[in-house]
């Protein structure tokens, strides 16, 4: 794939001189330098970039639209897969026109008042306002449709397959509507509170939304009873003028005897008689899952699925240290449950969603990491449990399973790390279920996000890096090219003065592993000035610091930090996902080491190669885990991290959800003397280290990370008699980091105590 001039620029710019420099150090930033930083947020930013966002509307298994954005405006385009063919989904000036007509304003074109509709039978349907209207396309005559304003029913119930009925719990238990005629049905009657049915908590996240997976002909469910009893509570309470509001639930830590439960049933909706519900007949299972930190992943329950006859489920029980996973089948008529095998690992097992079931052909396609220290796909009989044969094999890791065609005998799969280059980069294959092949459908060396059509004939591939715009394309399985459907354009884009971040790679603490991440640097770079270094950090374990490897206009606030006069480095360290099973795990039961040895690592060499960064002034931020890394480091790592921001950081795993340590940490172990297994990544314990500046901000009413985890280090630090700062932000949630205060904040924290320079006193992010 050819790379932009723009990159080459880039690159060539960075290729200077190695002699001694002055540092960058202005006594003061002004007002116009933040202006000029904010004009690099996403928010600035975003909108020079067009056709670069093809987000597929499948009318059926061969006719999708979108909505594609213009230098002006945005247009909706209609794809004919069989055709081949692009064109405008209907006339836009004759739209608009009749709009103008029945709204009573004047509808542009461009900017028609809506961004999605529905296509059937010649016509459109699409909100405006609170109004439905339909419009039919051979008249171009609109009017008011008819039934309700908004499909899909409550957002806390889940509808049936075939949209006639919705489950919801009221009052711990379980009920199904009928939507045609709003009869209500009580599914349960035992449900109580601490023990109800299809509960959705997690600790660390809740909702009121069921838990329940319908069978394929909507006649049965399969949820399960939550059993919350004897497990510890969070408490949180308001900041208000007056009697503040109590905030409590349950919710696990690694610490406690015991956690959340869940009771596998089946409810049968039409037995003779009324609902009938089965208990599997098992032992409860931990409030574990092989996909996440929580029984539900993506907004669906996962590990579990029904054979299309609705007559068997299967599933995977996860043990409580995420070691042991068994795949078990259970009769829905009768509960009886059957084990088919069990994976069992040293550290962790994640299945990342990929397992699939083969009913015609009683198989299961399974995924393994610890097989061979490698993410692949197995074939095993689901009747005997025995491994038939491995699907994929060598040093590279499947990612996601996308399809898979029993009758065909392929699965379609993404998977990083087989293609020369970035490792991270995500590519389409295909393989026969019998390990004979693996063929790779999107050559072209780029990251791909791939959606497929609902029947699976065909797939929209919208292939970028960090540095080339998107080229957007309809494929057939094969891989085969059907039309190009978008080419982004980025000409406004570079005209504004933007510069693509530069990919790097460098040797990890080992000095063989390679680690790959993305550099920052002032559009204003002087290289005879040395410049201060940040270091933006998410250490995972389930992810990393820079994210997915597309093209973005703006990540974070990475560029405008820069614009300030910072280099800002975002690094993929060891002990993050997507490679080697071995990488995943480099410090596992240490989370304190949060891949710091890596990031220091790799910034030592960047500034050997760039001698524009001046590793004499080094920071670090991170919010959530990367708040936990940030203050890690400044602890950690005195003599090279001057200056951290803190943002909402989980510091001690004791104190937070108990699902997140006990498969990172794993389980706590108290030894004789007193010291547990989880010393090793409690913050506060090496507070009285803190040498330079320290910022630590959390909203009080955090329920994912609450509060408490910040304030056990700022009791240490009082202890330790050391100086700090810290935000309180009153009533907020996990999610203020972007607030534009505290994006202000952490930019006066590093000008001043960094780059050495006064900021603008009260600027206003905005010019709010």
């Amino acid at each position: 794939m050819r790379r932009p001039l723009l990159l080459l620029t880039a690159l060539l710019l960075f290729a200077g001189p190695a002699h001694a420099q002055q540092p960058w150090a202005p006594d003061r930033l002004t007002a116009e330098d933040y202006a000029r930083a904010e004009r690099f947020l996403s928010g600035a930013v975003g909108g020079l970039v067009t056709r670069d966002a093809v987000r597929p509307v499948w009318v059926d298994g061969e006719r999708f639209w979108y909505r594609n954005t213009l230098a002006v405006g945005a247009e909706f385009v209609l794809v004919d897969a069989a055709r081949g063919t692009r064109e405008p989904a209907f006339d836009h000036t004759r739209l608009a026109g009749a709009l103008t007509g029945v709204l009573g304003r004047t509808v542009e074109s461009a900017e028609l008042p809506f961004r999605a509709f529905e296509m059937e039978g010649g016509r459109i349907t699409f909100l405006v306002g609170d109004v439905r209207w339909t419009c039919d396309l051979r008249t171009y005559e609109c009017t008011r449709a008819e039934g309700r304003e908004e499909p899909g029913g409550s957002p806390n119930s889940v509808p049936s397959p075939d949209g006639a009925r919705e489950a919801f719990v009221r009052d711990h238990d379980l009920w199904v509507r009928d939507v045609a005629t709003g009869t209500e049905t009580r599914v349960t009657t035992d449900g109580v509170e601490h023990f109800g049915y299809a509960t959705n908590n997690a600790g660390w996240t809740r909702s009121s939304r069921p838990v329940v997976l319908w069978s394929p002909d909507s006649r049965r469910i399969a949820t399960f009873q939550h059993d919350a009893r004897g497990v510890g509570s969070m408490h949180l309470v308001s900041t208000e003028v007056g009697h503040v509001e109590l905030e409590s639930w349950k919710y696990p830590l690694p610490e406690d005897s015991v956690i959340f439960r869940i009771h596998r049933v089946v409810a049968d909706l039409d037995a003779p008689g009324g609902p009938r519900v089965v208990r599997l007949d098992m032992p409860p299972d931990q409030h574990r899952s092989t996909v996440c930190d929580h029984i539900v992943c993506g907004g669906s329950w996962a590990d579990i699925e029904w054979t299309p006859d609705a007559e068997r489920l299967v599933f995977v029980s996860s043990s409580r240290d995420h070691k042991v996973a068994t795949v078990r089948v259970a009769d829905a008529r009768t509960g009886a449950v059957r084990d088919v095998f069990t994976e069992s690992v040293p550290t962790f097992f994640e299945s990342n969603a990929n397992w699939r079931l083969l009913p015609e052909t009683d198989e299961l396609l399974w995924y393994s990491a610890h097989r061979t220290g490698w993410g692949h796909l197995y074939l095993f009989d689901l009747e005997t449990g025995a491994l038939k044969n491995a699907v994929t094999s060598g040093a590279w890791a499947v990612q996601d399973v996308v399809r898979l065609d029993p009758g065909s005998r392929t699965v379609w799969f993404t998977a990083a790390g087989r293609e020369p280059g970035d490792p991270y980069f995500h590519y389409l294959y295909r393989a026969r279920l019998d390990g004979t092949g693996v063929e790779l459908l999107t050559p072209d060396s780029a990251h791909h996000v791939v959606t497929l059509s609902p029947d699976g004939d065909y797939f929209v591939d919208a292939r970028s890096t960090p540095v080339d715009p998107p080229v957007t394309e309809l494929r057939r399985m094969d891989g085969s090219l059907v039309v190009e459907l978008e080419r982004a354009q980025v000409g406004d884009l570079v005209a504004y003065g933007w510069k693509p971040p530069v990919p790097f790679s460098a040797k990890a603490r080992d000095g063989v592993t390679d680690v790959y991440g993305l550099m920052y640097t002032p559009t204003h770079l002087d290289e005879s000035r040395r410049y201060p270094i940040i270091n933006y950090i998410y250490p995972g374990p389930q992810s990393g610091s820079v994210g997915s490897r597309s093209f973005s206009a703006a990540r974070r606030d990475h560029q405008a930090l820069a614009e300030l006069g910072f280099v800002v480095v975002a690094l993929d360290a060891m002990g993050t996902p997507g490679r080697s099973q071995a990488f995943h795990e480099a410090y596992y039961g240490n989370m304190g080491d949060n891949g710091l040895p890596d990031q220091i690592a790799a910034m030592r060499q960047l500034a050997e190669r760039y001698p524009f960064i001046d590793l004499e002034r080094a920071g670090i931020w991170g919010h959530s885990g990367g708040g936990f890394a940030s203050t890690a480091a400044i602890f950690q790592y005195p003599d090279f991290f001057m200056v951290a921001v803190s943002q909402a950081g989980n510091h001690d795993n004791r104190n937070y959800e108990d699902d997140w340590g006990e498969k990172w940490q794993g389980l706590l172990i108290t030894n004789p003397d007193g010291t547990t297994s989880y010393d090793n990544q409690a913050n506060q314990l090496l507070a009285h280290q803190l040498e330079g500046k320290l910022l630590l901000a959390h909203g009080t009413m955090d329920s994912n990370v609450p509060p408490y985890s910040t304030l056990l280090v700022v009791d240490a630090l009082i202890d330790a008699n050391k100086d700090f700062d810290l935000i309180l932000f009153p009533n907020r949630r996990h999610g203020f980091g972007n607030e534009p205060y505290m994006m202000r904040r952490r930019w006066d924290y590093f000008v001043k105590h960094l780059l050495g320079a006064e900021p603008p006193a009260g600027y206003v992010m905005g010019g709010r």
